[in-house]
């Protein structure tokens, strides 16, 4: 009896705090179809009268959100693909080599991390300028490569160290080379780390904003998180195409997440068991 009223009690503190974190979201849900005049009735019913979803499609037309969703794809995949062929190599190497200067490279490594781009923005627009690259997809996509390198290096690492070395030996003794050993036989092992370092840049990328705001000046090259604030005026915030627009910008990263979520638990719990 004891065991059911614990596993009740668990039960429902997971579905309160489930429900907890989920009331944002349905908060978006419901100001996204409410219709217009409802939004500044005073006070204003927190149902609306009339459910109208065809704010879903009315925002396509209200700002370019087409164009928006295909600039933050470009960037997001081109910077985490960047990611992906820097960070492998030098993670396997930082794994299997204990080199001289190894930990202050990793303490470099875990200092750029620190930084925030809001603290660099100055800086990061003047090289920007210089490099004669504002308003463009290259600025965006090495920008958010580059504050997103550290943690891939980080994660990769440790994964790769998780795996036995007695298994490369093996693949050496078989014929392989170090490349080979590396496609063949490291690589397959460490496809969960690989997937929880794709899947992280790209949600870092995708909604990275004070940054994109700074360098872009054109609807044409402005990401989705830039392109929805049009829809917030001087005098008039269009909420519920405010919200339906934010809806539509979780929705690539939710199946996204869904896809690979058994590769991600896998690779958040990579090096915890020796």
């Amino acid at each position: 009896m004891k065991k059911i009223w614990k596993k009740s009690l668990l039960a429902l503190v997971g579905y309160a705090t489930a429900l907890f974190f989920l009331f944002p979201y349905l908060e978006m849900v419901i100001t996204a179809v409410k219709p217009k005049p409802e939004l500044y009735d005073m006070p204003a019913p927190y149902f609306p009268h009339a459910w109208v979803w065809s704010n879903f499609i009315s925002v396509w037309h209200q700002i370019p959100l087409l164009t928006y969703l295909k600039s933050s794809v470009i960037i997001s995949l081109s910077a985490t693909v960047i990611v992906m062929i820097v960070c492998i190599p030098a993670a396997y190497y930082i794994a299997r080599h204990n080199f001289r200067g190894r930990t202050a490279f990793m303490l470099l490594v875990l200092i750029t991390q620190m930084f925030s781009p809001t603290a660099l923005v100055i800086g990061i627009y003047r090289e920007i300028v210089k490099f004669h690259l504002v308003d463009t997809y290259l600025a965006l996509i090495l920008i958010n490569a580059a504050f997103n390198m550290a943690f891939s290096i980080w994660i990769l690492s440790a994964f790769f160290k998780s795996i036995p070395l007695e298994i490369e030996e093996a693949a050496f003794i078989d014929g392989c080379t170090r490349f080979q050993t590396l496609r063949r036989v490291t690589l397959p092992l460490a496809m969960p780390g690989i997937i929880t370092a794709f899947i992280f840049t790209f949600i870092a990328a995708w909604n990275e904003f004070v940054i994109a705001f700074t360098v872009t000046g054109s609807p044409a090259r402005a990401p989705l998180t830039v392109g929805i604030t049009s829809l917030v005026g001087l005098d008039v915030v269009q909420w519920n195409y405010l919200f339906a627009g934010a809806i539509i910008s979780i929705i690539p990263v939710v199946i996204l997440f869904s896809l690979i979520e058994r590769w991600l638990v896998g690779g958040l719990t990579a090096g915890s068991v020796k």
